[in-house]
């Protein structure tokens, strides 16, 4: 078995994939309704009136919170494994992380919160302006 070989298979989940949202978006667009109307073309949110410009301009500090939610969150997201493997487990023979581990996560961890305190020190999370 050659090493391309290996991918077929991925190559062919990923062709199947493209040409179902290739087809979706046609038939949506074939057979989708074609009435347009003043009411049906308003934005609609939460059932309010809509009032002022559709392209409301956001503050940067909007972008900044939702950029650092996100890494806070995937710091999150390796943390639970990594406490799952930390230490051994006699049932299974798994010998766990151990040091290396420990240390690794501790340097992870370390940088984060290095940058959290260099966010907080720029007040970028103070929302009085």
């Amino acid at each position: 078995m050659t090493p391309l070989q290996i991918y077929f298979p991925i190559g062919v989940v990923l062709l199947v994939a493209i040409a179902l949202a290739f087809t979706m978006l046609g038939l949506s667009n074939l057979l989708g309704p074609r009435r347009p109307s003043r009411v049906k073309e308003t934005p609609f949110e939460c059932g309010s009136v809509p009032v002022g410009p559709a392209h409301e301009r956001f503050s940067v500090k909007f972008y900044v919170v939702a950029i650092l939610f996100i890494v806070f969150d995937i710091e999150a997201i390796f943390l639970y494994p990594w406490a799952v493997l930390l230490l051994p487990d006699e049932k299974t023979g798994y010998a766990g992380l151990g040091w290396p581990g420990f240390v690794s996560m501790g340097i992870f961890v370390a940088t984060l919160v290095a940058g959290l305190v260099y966010v907080l020190k720029k007040g970028v999370v103070d929302w009085q302006d």
